[in-house]
């Protein structure tokens, strides 16, 4: 019997400071996030593969945030986003005087723009859980290749 309350006060211990994944009985994305992050967005930027801009969500009829956060919700016990496209940019300044190859171009991914809400609803939400480790410097906000080179 002292086992058992052993590993049960040891359980309640661990459990209340456990930051898994949350239960399907909680709001992850409810109407009121979407509608925040919606009006957040970075305007004027590209039209995604279907036409739509952040211009498009931040003037469109209020009752689209509900349906969008029940999309996710949906989206989130199911499969995800999975089309994009990707835009060749050129790397050179002067693409007159040389002859292109395929090393000369970057690409960029346009994603579709409920699936960028999606991801800022996502991080304004989960971001506390998302953490990379100290020798990652890419993708991080004021760190790059000097750091990288130094470390």
């Amino acid at each position: 019997m002292k086992q058992k309350t052993t590993l049960e006060s040891e359980y309640s211990k661990l459990h209340a400071n456990y930051a898994g994944f949350p239960t399907a009985n909680e709001p992850v994305f409810d109407t009121e996030l979407v509608s925040k992050i919606i009006c957040n967005l970075k305007l004027g930027k590209a039209a995604d593969i279907n036409g739509l801009t952040g211009e498009h969500l931040l003037h469109s009829h209020p009752i689209l945030q509900v349906i969008i956060s029940r999309l996710f919700k949906l989206i989130l016990s199911t499969c995800g986003f999975k089309r994009s496209y990707i835009v060749p940019l050129p790397k050179l300044k002067d693409t007159r005087t040389k002859a292109m190859t395929c090393d000369d171009f970057r690409g960029i991914a346009i994603t579709p723009i409920l699936c960028k809400l999606f991801e800022y609803c996502f991080l304004d939400k989960h971001q506390s859980l998302l953490t990379t480790g100290d020798n990652q410097f890419a993708f991080k906000i004021g760190l790059g290749c000097t750091n990288a080179i130094y470390t």
